[in-house]
Order: C-alpha cells, then sequence, then structure tokens
C-alpha cells in the first residue's frame, strides 16, 4: 500500500485521515468522531445491521466495528478529560453511545481538512459543546503522573498514591470522571506513546518500545484490541507522523 495517510498527534487529541481496512470488532478508550470524505462508511454495534452514514460520534467503552467501504476517511480521538470530551457527555447520555450524522457535511474539502488539522471540533459538529465543571482535581493528578512516567507502565497503586487515594477509590473515581477504567485508559495512552515514537522512527519495534510495551507482539495485540487492525495496516501506510 502507497504512504498516503497522515497522523496527528496533539497534547489530548489525535487525527488519523486516509485509507483504512474494515476494523475488527473493538472499543476505545476515548471518544473518537468518525467523518466520511469521500463519501459514506458503515458501523456496526452488537446484535444489529451495519448503518452507513457520513459522520458518527462514538463514546468510549462502545464496542463496535468500523468499514470505511473503501472511502476517504478522518479519526479524531479526543481524551476524555478534554474541554470538548467532557462538553460531549451530555449529548452521550440523551442519545446513546453512538450518535450517527453529528457533523456538518463536507462541501469544501480544503475547508473540512483545515477544520481537521486545527482540531476545531465547534466547526465540524452541529452539536453544542456544554460547559462542564473541569475534571476532579485527584483524578487530574493521577493523570499527569501516568502521562509523565517515564520509566515503564505506571500502576494503579502509584496513580492512586499521586492521587492521594487508595487504588481501589482512585480507579472507582476516575472511572466516574473519564468514563473508562484506569487500565483501559493506560493502555490507550501507552498506544498513543507509541505512536509518538513514529515521529522519529518508522520502526514498529522502535514504536512499541517507545510507548513502554514489553515487544512488539505486546504492543501488537494492544493495538488490535485498541482499533480492531493490526498495527501495520495502520501505521504503514502513513506519509507523514506530525506533532502539535
Amino acid at each position: 500500500m502507497r504512504a498516503t495517510n497522515t497522523l496527528t498527534l496533539g497534547a489530548n487529541r489525535a487525527l488519523y485521515v486516509g485509507e483504512l481496512p474494515a476494523t475488527g470488532w473493538h472499543r476505545h478508550a476515548s471518544p473518537v468522531l468518525l467523518m466520511g470524505l469521500s463519501g459514506r462508511f458503515a458501523v456496526q454495534l452488537p446484535n444489529q445491521h451495519p448503518q452507513t452514514c457520513n459522520s458518527a460520534l462514538i463514546n468510549t467503552g462502545v464496542e463496535h466495528v468500523f468499514d470505511p467501504c473503501g472511502e476517504h476517511v478522518a479519526l479524531m480521538y479526543l481524551e476524555p478529560d478534554s474541554v470538548e470530551a467532557r462538553g460531549l457527555r451530555t449529548h452521550f447520555q440523551v442519545e446513546g453511545g453512538v450518535i450517527f450524522e453529528p457533523a456538518v457535511r463536507v462541501t469544501s474539502r480544503s475547508r473540512m481538512d483545515a477544520h481537521l488539522r486545527t482540531f476545531d471540533v465547534h466547526s465540524l459538529l452541529q452539536l453544542t459543546c456544554h460547559q462542564v465543571a473541569p475534571i476532579d482535581a485527584r483524578v487530574a493528578r493521577g493523570l499527569l503522573a501516568l502521562r509523565t512516567q517515564r520509566e515503564g507502565p505506571l500502576g494503579r497503586d502509584c496513580a492512586g498514591a499521586a492521587a492521594h487515594l487508595s487504588a481501589s477509590r482512585f480507579n472507582h473515581l476516575f472511572r466516574a470522571e473519564m468514563g473508562v477504567s484506569f487500565r483501559s485508559y493506560r493502555v490507550w495512552s501507552q498506544v498513543r506513546s507509541a505512536m509518538v515514537g513514529l515521529t522519529t522512527s518508522s520502526n514498529l519495534t522502535h514504536a512499541a518500545l517507545h510507548g513502554g510495551f514489553v515487544d512488539s507482539s505486546h504492543f501488537s495485540r494492544m493495538f488490535r484490541q485498541t482499533f480492531g487492525m493490526t498495527p501495520s495496516s495502520v501505521l504503514k501506510p502513513l506519509k507523514d507522523v506530525s506533532l502539535i
């Protein structure tokens, strides 16, 4: 496959644009906005038939299959503690774990690309991101410890200690605030870190080690669990990986 796809990584968001194979069943540890840039794609939920659409917003932890149907697509991941993701929680509570057709239609590809590159969620969505209270300070401390950890994955006990809570109490509070368990989010954080490693080397083993995985096999298993695809099918076609 010719390298044509792009990956942009920000502090609390990520954007993948290009062509992808259909996924297997999987669930994300962050909300994701799926957009068909050249046509309609399909999303399937458990015990339901696939539904085609131009855009879909899928909440944290919702099991699904994503089939781009050969179209050029954009996938925007928002960290659960980001202002935008927290502002969308009311919509998910009302409409369920998947919101179909939340985005504006693609009428100008250049304008749409500009909105995507700048992560301009407000211009992309027809929904209003409600103002919400900041994330609990104790969870914020645990997140900071996780995101700044340099010596392998941070354990729940250490994250709880950073938040001045027991491990069980921290996990309970973390799930309530983030919508996902600490363990699941830690895997997502490691996968993100591995993808950051691609900015210095296209070698997937290097990326796996950068993410704190034991080896490339461990990285591959966790990547498939996270995205429903193999790392090579997603990362090998990348033309550009950039940090903002």
